[in-house]
């Protein structure tokens, strides 16, 4: 992932595309600062690049949330547009509905039914879709199958 982030960095100077480079550059600081980390162990998995960019986008997220309610459009845009780019790089995302679809056949398979197996169930289906899904949506709609 890291030679394809240098060269979209390369691509959007050449065409002056601000939003894609701001973008862009965040995700290559945020892949230094976690080689610079002590859970860099030499490589950098695909499940460290799908945790990378899970954690740009949740902030971008909670951004644009921040700056609806504070009516800024301004910043507003250039969240989204980065949200944007830093999705582009992540796997296709799940539905709700495809999601409680797997959460119900992970918890059937599993004998599940208890709230307080609810942890146990999380942890099941967040191996199953491996960054497909945004661990909040995951845990609130474990929630509901398990209440």
């Amino acid at each position: 992932m890291e030679t394809k982030i240098n060269d979209a960095i390369k691509q959007a100077m050449i065409a002056k595309n601000e939003s894609a480079l701001r973008s862009l550059r965040a995700i290559k600081s945020a892949i230094i600062i976690f080689k610079t980390s002590g859970e860099y162990k030499g490589v950098i998995s695909a499940e460290d690049e799908i945790k990378i960019l899970q954690k740009l986008s949740k902030q971008r997220k909670d951004s644009i949330a921040i700056y609806q309610t504070q009516n800024r459009p301004d910043l507003l845009q250039k969240e989204q547009e980065e949200l944007t780019v830093i999705e582009s790089f992540l796997p296709q995302q799940l539905d709700e509905v495809q999601l409680s679809a797997m959460i119900q056949k992970i918890q059937s398979e599993n004998n599940i039914s208890s709230i307080a197996e609810m942890g146990k169930l999380i942890g099941l289906v967040n191996k199953e879709v491996a960054g497909r899904a945004d661990g909040k949506t995951i845990s609130q709609l474990v929630k509901n199958f398990l209440s």
